[in-house]
């Protein structure tokens, strides 16, 4: 009469080995994703609530940069790719060279923010050309006096993300005007949370990272504000989803294998996963949500299994606005 108990002791001491959690819906199978450290908090938060639903499912998160993900994409590595700028026109060809049909999904806005150490009491907002003169190829900017009159003669301590990472290539694109011109003589790192570690341990740094790293270290680092013209906008969720920090609010995305997603019931699932529950999990990591409208057609552009960017060469653009102008995939 006591064997019954006793196995029951001896599954839970060994977690069940040799079985698995029953999945209600039936799902089973692998998902692997790459790609952007930005887009890797809301990415890493999904995926823990899809396979919470999903036992039987199993999602891997890399952050290699958008770069490195695309990567990795194209050699038929992931199964999706995460990704804060668009796909470029190269990075297209080589999937197209692969075989590897891709759905531009946006999933959620970010702002780049342009932070000091939180000690830097002399400035709280440069402008648009400010920033060029810093982050300008051969930029002849090294002291804080270099900025602007006034500054002190403090060294400027620059950090930034690799050349593999997306916020790179949009900020340089944003602010010198052209992707990937940028002054090389600064602490590189895919890893935005070694820059929040640099900023906040070096006095005169000044650095450039995805919002959602900021508000998790808001008393380490002092966010700058950005004037492009209008007058200095800080970053925030409003100003981002306004699109009034400009030129750097931007959309991240996901990028996913059209021929897999009609394979693969798991990664199927995930992606619909993904744009029904964004909204709140990217409030909780820091990034901003698309508008209602906006997650609505980034769905149905998913469904239509819709190919090919629409959000190329776009700096700065609204994602309701780009996909209500997008070519209707049903259309003769």
């Amino acid at each position: 009469m006591r064997a019954f108990p006793l196995l029951l002791l001896l599954a839970a001491l060994t977690g069940c080995a040799g079985c698995e959690e029953a999945d209600p819906t039936g799902l089973s199978g692998a998902v692997r994703v790459d790609g952007s450290s930005t887009v890797f908090p809301l990415s890493e938060a999904v995926a823990e609530e899809f396979m919470r639903d999903h036992p039987g499912v199993r999602v891997t998160v890399g952050a290699s940069g958008t770069g490195g993900g695309f990567a990795k994409f194209a050699r038929g590595e992931t199964d999706a790719s995460n990704a804060s700028r668009a796909v470029e026109p190269d990075e297209a060809a080589r999937l197209d060279a692969a075989g590897i049909p891709f759905v531009e999904v946006p999933v959620a806005y970010d702002g780049i923010a342009v932070v000091a150490h939180p000690e830097t009491d002399w400035v709280d907002c440069l402008t648009l050309a400010e920033l060029r003169a810093i982050w300008e190829p051969d930029s002849r900017v090294d002291s804080w006096a270099d900025v602007r009159p006034g500054f002190p003669d403090v060294p400027v301590v620059l950090y930034g993300p690799g050349t593999d990472s997306g916020t790179y290539d949009y900020f340089t694109a944003a602010v010198n005007g052209e992707e990937g011109a940028s002054r090389t003589d600064y602490t590189a790192s895919e890893n935005d949370n070694t820059l929040v570690q640099g900023v906040a341990g070096d006095a005169g740094a000044l650095a450039y990272f995805g919002l959602a790293y900021v508000e998790e270290n808001a008393d380490r680092l002092k966010v700058l504000g950005v004037d492009s013209g209008s007058g200095c906008v800080r970053p925030s969720a409003e100003t981002v989803q306004s699109g009034t920090y400009a030129p750097l609010a931007r959309v991240e995305f996901v990028y996913v294998n059209a021929a897999r997603a009609d394979a693969n019931p798991a990664l199927d699932a995930y992606v619909r996963f993904f744009l029904a529950s964004a909204a709140p999990l990217a409030r909780e990591v820091g990034a901003v949500p698309l508008s209602d409208a906006g997650y609505r057609l980034a769905a149905e552009r998913y469904a239509a299994r819709t190919t090919g960017s629409a959000f190329a060469g776009r700096i700065g653009a609204r994602v309701d606005a780009v996909l209500r102008s997008a070519p209707d995939p049903a259309a003769p």
